[in-house]
């Protein structure tokens, strides 16, 4: 059994409406928040920004808003959690697939884990969040943390039903 998305955020580092002038300002600003409590070494944000300039992570969707899911090397993380940003005004990554491509992004899942199998799984489970429309227009709407938190809970609790 893999660990749900929910479960992993940390409380600490979910940012809402967050006034991000670029892609660099919210990874710093989100692995700031995951250093702080403790998840993540004092190497995890340097590390995390070289990544993202050599394999970018945005992620066009289907809708108007577009998401980004930076991380890096499991040698920086001390125990596994997620960072969550939603931002008041799109900045731009680069496409994962067509680097050269600028994304105009307003949602950030900044990944800390400590396990290639674990990166591979919740990239999974973010990537199913992002192909719900719905759910992320729900999320880019959420007033506060515990809102965000509440939306991932119900959407994770509605597809371990539709699996049973």
């Amino acid at each position: 059994m893999s660990i749900a998305l929910g479960d992993m955020l940390v409380p600490e580092a979910i940012c809402v409406q967050y006034p991000a002038r670029d892609a660099r300002e919210v990874i710093i600003h989100l692995g700031n928040l995951l250093y702080e409590a403790g998840y993540v070494k004092d190497t995890f944000v340097d590390a995390a920004l070289a990544r993202e300039a050599a394999m970018p992570t945005g992620l066009p969707l289907a809708g108007d808003d577009n998401a980004a899911m930076p991380h890096t090397d499991i040698e920086h993380v001390i125990r596994p959690g997620v960072a969550l940003a939603t931002l008041q005004r799109p900045v731009i990554f680069h496409n994962m697939v067509s680097p050269e491509e600028e994304v105009p992004v307003r949602l950030v899942f900044l990944l800390a884990l400590d396990q290639p199998k674990s990166q591979i799984e919740m990239l999974q489970q973010v990537a199913g969040v992002l192909q719900d429309a719905q759910l992320v227009a729900s999320l880019l709407a959420a007033k506060d943390k515990a809102e965000v938190r509440a939306i991932l809970t119900d959407h994770e609790t509605r597809t371990e039903h539709s699996l049973t």
